[in-house]
């Protein structure tokens, strides 16, 4: 039976930013200004306006949190201020426009490209290696969480549980490789500066518009093909990925310190494409045989030190279904979860 869902389509953000009482207490040690880098991707907004609202419940309302993004549009900004959160328009890779942001005493660093580069290993320096080592550069003496990926790790064995920060990177594909060049900037930062770092490496967040759950259910929905080739994942709900990274910032160290961000447990793709099927009344037409390995996080150390996530991957699936079956909108950006080479 499926869960009706827990807000109206019109409330998604709000109950996508919702600070828990941990996020608020965490907000109440935040030095501002506070930047939010790389605001624009499909995170940004949520990161944003959790920590605006975290602060505010803290009683905090004169820490500036400001989203610095290109911004496509104004609309694109209108999402920032209705929550409160100031806007910059900046080109990240442009040292005149770094020079005249804040001197942010936290940076959430979200910036970075990653679909249609297969073909483009100079974009991916460019924005993945090159921009995060100006960011580094530009903000010495802040504290700073890097957002990161669990693809900087090798794959792994399904019964290993997946991998701990302190495991040895073995990025593949150029993406990957970029993700680790990526930490670099900001390891390399931390030693040579004494700059406060945490990475997070995300395995993989979902909402109701986006993420691995959406790309199954679609397919399942409508009856497509599914390659179950790279056949486990594990995922976390947004909000609680939000949450984690939020209060990842008192981790933040030199030298740099790991957080795996990532839920549990590791399931099947064709068991979740099973359920799919179930509640959609359609059978999963499944392609590809299993492998013995995948990109697996264990979040134990984040589990340790901020609590198991509040949704877990039942309500996950079954508000994925029901958002689809009212028929509502998606981001239309598949993850290509199921590449095994790396290439986006």
């Amino acid at each position: 039976m499926n869960s009706p869902l827990p807000c109206e389509a019109s409330r998604i953000d709000e109950f996508l930013s919702e600070p828990s009482a941990s996020a608020i207490r965490a907000a109440a040690s935040l030095e501002g200004p506070v930047g939010v880098l790389g605001a624009g991707g499909k995170m940004g907004l949520h990161m944003a306006a959790m920590l605006r609202r975290a602060l505010d419940g803290a009683g905090r309302r004169e820490v500036p949190v400001v989203a610095v993004s290109r911004f496509g549009s104004p609309e694109a900004r209108d999402a920032f201020t209705r929550f409160g959160v100031e806007t910059v328009s900046a080109d990240l890779l442009d040292d005149a426009a770094l020079s005249t942001l804040p001197d942010f005493r936290a940076v959430y660093f979200m910036a970075g490209i990653k679909f249609g580069t297969s073909e483009q290993p100079g974009a991916l320096r460019r924005f993945n290696e090159e921009m995060p080592a100006k960011v580094a550069a530009r903000f010495p003496a802040s504290r700073i969480v890097a957002f990161s990926s669990g693809c900087v790790y090798p794959f792994v064995a399904i019964e290993s549980g997946g991998s701990r920060e302190e495991d040895p990177v073995s990025p593949q594909g150029d993406y990957a490789v970029s993700c680790a060049g990526r930490e670099n900037a900001f390891v390399e930062a931390s030693a040579c500066r004494g700059t406060p770092v945490v990475l997070i490496r995300l395995n993989y967040a979902v909402e109701f518009r986006y993420g691995v759950l959406v790309d199954i259910a679609q397919r399942v929905m409508a009856g497509e093909p599914l390659d179950v080739t790279m056949g486990h994942v594990n995922v976390i709900w947004q909000r609680d990925a939000v949450d984690h990274i939020l209060r990842s910032i008192v981790l933040t160290a030199s030298p740099a310190a790991v957080l795996n961000v990532t839920g549990l447990p590791i399931v099947r793709v064709r068991d979740l494409a099973a359920r799919f099927g179930k509640i959609f009344g359609r059978e999963p037409l499944l392609t590809g045989a299993e492998e013995s390995t995948a990109w697996l996080n264990n979040p134990g150390k984040a589990f340790s030190l901020f609590g198991e996530p509040q949704v877990g991957i039942d309500q996950a699936v079954e508000w994925t279904a029901a958002w689809l079956k009212s028929g509502g909108e998606t981001i239309g950006k598949p993850t290509k979860f199921e590449r095994r080479d790396g290439k986006y």
